[in-house]
């Protein structure tokens, strides 16, 4: 297994729509955004290194799935 080292990275925050999860009570991510940030990177050079999904609340009842992708080049 080889190790790639990167010189820079770059951390992307995606999160759901804020009307979707009021009126829907959850919208969930957006594919075509996430699809076309990640293609936009990769086309820099990026690449993906890690990503992680996490739940946060959004105002009082309602959580906020986001997407946290790390990049390096």
């Amino acid at each position: 297994m080889t190790v790639k080292h990167y010189t820079e990275y770059k951390m992307v925050h995606i999160a759901e729509g804020g009307c979707g999860t009021l009126l829907l009570g959850s919208s969930g991510l957006p594919l075509k955004k996430i699809e076309a940030e990640l293609n936009r990177y990769a086309s820099e050079g990026w690449q993906v290194v890690f990503q992680v999904l996490e739940m946060k609340r959004f105002w009082l009842f309602w959580q906020r799935e986001a997407v946290i992708v790390t990049l390096g080049r």
